[in-house]
């Protein structure tokens, strides 16, 4: 089945989908996105994505004028017609197009971008055994990093080195502090509290990650929100990330140092077990 996009009230060949060379978002990363999980067909967390959208948009300025509702039913429409059960929804949304100019332009509506890939969840499930390694890297990114805009080059140049390094992702590391990977939540076990850095502009308030404390707590865990340093995450019990697409995963090794024996712990493995059981209550998928 050819792959189909979504342009501009459109749903055409993905070969074929594209926009203006001067569309804002690409001449300056002007433009916010979101990637959703789909399992069983089903769009994971649709309505916490929403609200994030909404508030990257008012931070940015920019105005989408198509309504959540039909939002919504475009997103189900693409997701359907491409055939996917297991797959991520990426909606793009730039100041639209314009003369190329860093001031504003006026009139330009936004323009909206939807595709989906295949992706496989099963994965995710197998790599809870295993466990994934990150580095570090120091964090260069720009000021505002908790409104998820398509400037990520920093990311990308995070990403890669950690993939040259034969790991799975890099946290940046500023000074000390340990605030993010480049695409996941950092975590750390100590003494069976849960550790994460707060939200505020230092990270992304990831929707996996706010699902998490959520039902870590209705669980009667302790989650702490604060910074936690480098040494910290060498010296913890247990480490893992999360995010939409690594939903969690146990980090059992940074820098090429084990965590903790180089093994997943117990307080992940539960944990683990809330997020895949969250998955099944709102979509019906099982591994």
């Amino acid at each position: 089945m050819p792959q189909l996009a979504y342009v501009n009230g459109q749903i055409l060949p993905l070969a074929s989908a594209t926009l203006h060379v001067e569309d804002r978002g690409t001449q300056f990363g002007d433009a916010i996105y979101e990637v959703c999980a789909v399992l069983n067909g089903q769009i994971l967390d649709w309505q916490p994505h929403l609200v994030r959208l909404r508030r990257n948009l008012a931070e940015l300025g920019i105005t989408l004028a198509t309504a959540d509702g039909p939002l919504g039913l475009q997103a189900r429409r693409l997701i359907a017609r491409n055939g996917h059960r297991e797959c991520l929804l990426y909606i793009q949304i730039s100041r639209g197009t314009a003369r190329r100019d860093h001031a504003f332009p006026q009139g330009a509506p936004a323009n909206l971008v939807m595709t989906v890939r295949r992706f496989d969840f099963a994965q995710r499930v197998r790599q809870l055994g295993s466990g994934i390694k990150v580095i570090t890297r120091a964090d260069d990114r720009w000021g505002r990093v908790d409104i998820k805009t398509t400037g990520l080059l920093p990311n990308v140049l995070a990403k890669q080195a950690a993939r040259e390094a034969g790991a799975f992702e890099a946290w940046l590391v500023a000074g000390s502090e340990v605030r993010e990977g480049s695409s996941t939540n950092a975590w750390i076990v100590k003494d069976g509290r849960i550790i994460t850095h707060p939200t505020g502009t230092h990270i992304l308030p990831g929707i996996a990650r706010d699902s998490l404390i959520r039902m870590a707590r209705e669980a009667q865990m302790v989650v702490e929100e604060r910074a936690f340093t480098l040494a910290e995450a060498r010296d913890a019990d247990e480490a893992f990330l999360t995010s939409t697409t690594a939903l969690i995963l146990p980090v059992v090794a940074i820098n090429g140092e084990a965590v903790a024996g180089g093994k997943p712990g117990p307080v992940t493995h539960r944990l683990a077990e809330l997020v895949w059981n969250e998955v099944a209550r709102q979509t019906g998928w099982r591994a």
